[in-house]
């Protein structure tokens, strides 16, 4: 029997009713977090669940690609590999390996704008492993990295960059759109992969004064889910964690202006791709602040389903396209909403665009139906139940609420945002947030002979 089968009785019923009940006051499943600091400042979260015989270990460094120094851009990514070849007490190429003969289920590391995190999920009995590898990489990496081990990571990170953008078809789209939403003055303007300039320049020394810089307990949030004792985790925690000490408070940045365009910006990009693209892209409110959970809601009205507007517009009645999503894209300091359109063979980008014009302006003219909230609500809700099915994804979340909001016990809250939305709330979000003048529309032509990636007509 898997993992979701075990889980208990109480946290199934409540997902299934999210998912087929819209209007009912449902009871939310119990996810009571204790909340506390060490000494040298790391936070440290624990949630206890003996549903199943497994641990999650989740970090969060509280430093992403928006705190970079200029010139540096990549470096927080950078650092993402670095952590996983080895401490002063883990051997090169040791620390995957010590998790796999350990059961690891996940295993690995994402940097985003906002943060950098760490996670492993083991069998409850190899808890301190995890612990121990976690608090040797925070207070000895210096001990290990050499010249050798950073310039075969910068190689690393070059050519995941090469794959996953320069060769990648529309892969060069993000940057172009990044560099026209949010000016060079912002922390959002830089792609979190970062630059081969910025990379090349990069030293050592330069690797050292970042570790120094944000690599401290007193930057970072530990979160720990799953089957454990917890006076037995708190003294693990404070045996491994509590003698590294902490540093200076880094200047993270948390607050930044919410920049919005002047007016509607058009990039035309040539690309030697198959199927054309039509993107429309507005700069909106922060992760948790007003409209966002509006915006999420309207992303689902618009494309989640063969009967949201935009899939039947495009998709089954005109048949332009091949396929339409729209979402909103939250983050700390400034949130990204999109609508993008594949096209079929035969038809632009400017066809795309003119049918997503038409449903937008209907929606900002009526609000959205009754129904249509009402699925969209269940949806939403029953996303977030069934994302905290799995001790790994409890762990993160907890770090999430804990460094957007201070409080890691923000489940309920949560929900609680999108039980409130209703239809007015949905159209003014329409209507104020996505402005028909002040946005990025971004339109790929199939160009024989143009790089897949894409390049931007004019140069820029």
């Amino acid at each position: 029997m898997n993992r979701r089968s075990l889980l208990s009785a109480a946290l199934i019923a409540a997902a299934l009713s999210f998912a087929t009940s819209a209007s009912a006051q449902r009871a939310l499943p119990s996810l009571p977090v204790q909340s506390y600091t060490l000494a040298n400042g790391l936070t440290v979260l624990l949630h206890e669940d003996h549903t199943t015989p497994v641990v999650a270990v989740n970090v969060w460094y509280h430093v992403g690609s928006k705190d970079e120094p200029a010139q540096r851009n990549g470096f927080a990514h950078l650092f993402e590999h670095l952590m996983f070849q080895g401490s002063k007490h883990v051997p090169e190429d040791h620390y995957f390996l010590y998790l796999e003969r350990a059961g690891a289920s996940d295993r690995n590391g994402t940097t985003n704008t906002d943060r950098t995190n760490y996670y492993e999920t083991v069998p409850s009995n190899r808890l301190e492993l995890v612990l121990w590898m976690e608090s040797d990489r925070m207070g000895f990496l210096l001990d290990h990295v050499d010249q050798k081990t950073f310039e075969e990571q910068r190689k690393v990170v070059k050519n995941e960059r090469r794959q996953n953008y320069e060769d990648a078809p529309y892969g060069l789209v993000s940057k172009f759109q990044h560099e026209a939403l949010y000016p060079a003055t912002h922390p959002y303007h830089n792609l979190t992969i970062g630059s081969y300039e910025d990379l090349d320049r990069a030293t050592l020394d330069d690797v050292r004064a970042f570790f120094k810089t944000y690599y401290l307990p007193n930057n970072a949030s530990l979160s720990i889910a799953g089957d454990f004792e917890p006076q037995k985790t708190r003294e693990l925690v404070e045996k491994y964690f509590g003698p590294i000490r902490r540093g200076p408070s880094p200047k993270v940045i948390t607050e930044a202006a919410v920049p919005a365009p002047a007016g509607e910006t058009t990039l035309r990009i040539d690309a030697g791709v198959e199927l054309p693209r039509a993107y429309v892209s507005w700069v909106t409110p922060p992760a948790y602040k007003a409209g966002d959970a509006e915006l999420d809601a309207l992303s689902y009205v618009l494309s989640q389903g063969k009967s949201s507007r935009l899939y039947k517009r495009l998709v089954y009645e005109l048949q332009i396209a091949k396929d339409v999503s729209a979402w909103q894209a939250s983050s700390q300091l400034a949130s990204t909403f999109e609508i993008v359109a594949t096209a079929t063979k035969g038809h632009t980008p400017e066809e795309l665009l003119k049918v997503i014009d038409e449903e937008l302006g209907k929606l900002r003219a009526q609000p959205p139906t009754e129904p249509e909230i009402a699925r969209a609500k269940a949806s939403l809700e029953s996303s977030l139940v069934f994302r905290i099915e799995r001790v790994t994804h409890r762990a993160d979340l907890f770090n999430f609420y804990q460094q957007y909001l201070g409080d890691p016990n923000w489940f309920a809250k949560d929900v609680e945002r999108y039980r409130a939305l209703n239809a007015a709330s949905v159209q003014n979000a329409a209507r104020n947030l996505l402005p028909a003048d002040k946005r990025v529309v971004t339109l790929v032509y199939a160009t024989p002979g143009a790089p897949p990636c894409g390049t931007l007509r004019g140069g820029k």
